[in-house]
């Protein structure tokens, strides 16, 4: 129990902090008082401290947060795969924050977690409501993988052992490459980015962008690894992925820098009053959205690990009631469901009248 309790309280609001004023990093902007940290925003109200998190986590009484019901789960196969369109860009849902991409014929990944659970132990913490609509072993080659940060809920050891030489190019914030050395991967497929940088490969250009988040992966290591959004363009269009964040004024400014998006994945889930600066409530997301200037709001970071107090369903729900009132085309495919950027489709809301 106490373990599950450090997994939830790393993964959404940290426990200590931490750095070293030795880092190869120290000249990064986003590097302030021996650690990464986020710049100031005044508009983002108090969060709790530590101990009053702690405590709720360990004595309050969680109600609807895990469902009851199946989450509904579209099994991929390599035959469906192969037929969608090598000229046009696709988004498999795989769960939580976690997806599979064909850009324009070649396979990607974000943050791909296929563990059991969101934890840095296999016996406690967060467990996955549904399996994966496929396994690590049915992945097609992977060109490339993006990650937003070293949270356990998006940076897997199980996954990442396994696909450690079985992915062309990693694609990393500043700091998160000796993680993944530590799992196996060739320091040389990896590349790090601080905000604003890019580079481009296999026809894809990838910009690492500002996000307003914290890092670690234990008690001690708090922030000694930066966090981002990412802007993916293949093909001319553009697709935003938020990561982890709380709302700030970086939207605006990444809206701005690239006119625009066609698709924009965005952070929606494991929000909560203890922590507003580090995750977006459903409303936060969609001023997060009409600030980047997005066609269509995906929503991501739900639906796969109890992270938080609300029941699982209410971001999808107050989403969607929120994209109908404002007009805003809105996505919330089932996991394991393709979907082709700029293609219009019809969204359901599958969630409705399970418990």
């Amino acid at each position: 129990m106490r373990l599950a309790l450090v997994a939830c309280c790393l993964i959404i609001a940290g426990c200590a902090s931490g750095g070293d004023c030795s880092s190869p990093y120290a000249n990064s902007p986003q590097f302030r008082s021996c650690q990464f940290a986020n710049p100031p925003n005044p508009t983002t109200p108090p969060g709790a401290g530590t101990w009053t998190i702690w405590s709720r986590f360990v004595f309050a009484t969680k109600v609807g947060t895990v469902p009851v019901d199946p989450i509904p789960v579209r099994p991929l196969t390599a035959a469906q795969l192969d037929a969608l369109d090598p000229q046009a860009n696709h988004v498999v849902r795989l769960g939580h924050s976690s997806h599979l991409l064909k850009l324009r014929g070649k396979f990607w990944l974000i943050d791909p977690v296929f563990g059991e659970r969101a934890s840095p132990v296999s016996f406690a913490g967060p467990k996955r409501f549904h399996a994966p609509p496929l396994t690590l072993q049915q992945l097609p080659p992977i060109e490339g993988l993006i990650l937003s940060h070293d949270h356990y809920d998006h940076l897997d050891v199980p996954t990442i052992e396994y696909l450690a030489q079985r992915v062309q190019r990693y694609f990393v914030p500043l700091g998160v490459k000796a993680r993944l050395v530590e799992m196996g991967v060739p320091a040389d497929r990896v590349q790090e980015f601080d905000w604003w940088q890019g580079a481009a490969h296999a026809g894809v250009q990838l910009t690492a962008t500002p996000a307003q988040h914290f890092s670690g992966r234990s008690l001690t290591d708090r922030n000694r690894t930066l966090w981002a959004s990412w802007v993916i363009e293949s093909g001319g269009q553009r697709i935003f992925y938020s990561g982890d964040s709380g709302y700030f004024g970086g939207f605006a400014q990444i809206g701005e820098r690239f006119g625009g998006f066609d698709l924009a994945l965005m952070e929606n889930g494991a929000y909560d009053a203890y922590w507003p600066a580090v995750h977006m409530t459903p409303e936060e997301c969609v001023r997060a959205f009409t600030d980047l200037r997005g066609k269509v709001l995906y929503s991501v970071h739900n639906s796969t690990f109890d992270l938080a107090f609300h029941p699982w369903q209410d971001p999808l729900e107050r989403l969607a009631n929120l994209a109908a009132a404002k007009h805003i085309e809105l996505a919330t495919p089932e996991i394991g469901e393709p979907m082709t950027v700029g293609v219009p489709r019809a969204n359901k809301r599958w969630w409705v009248g399970l418990k």
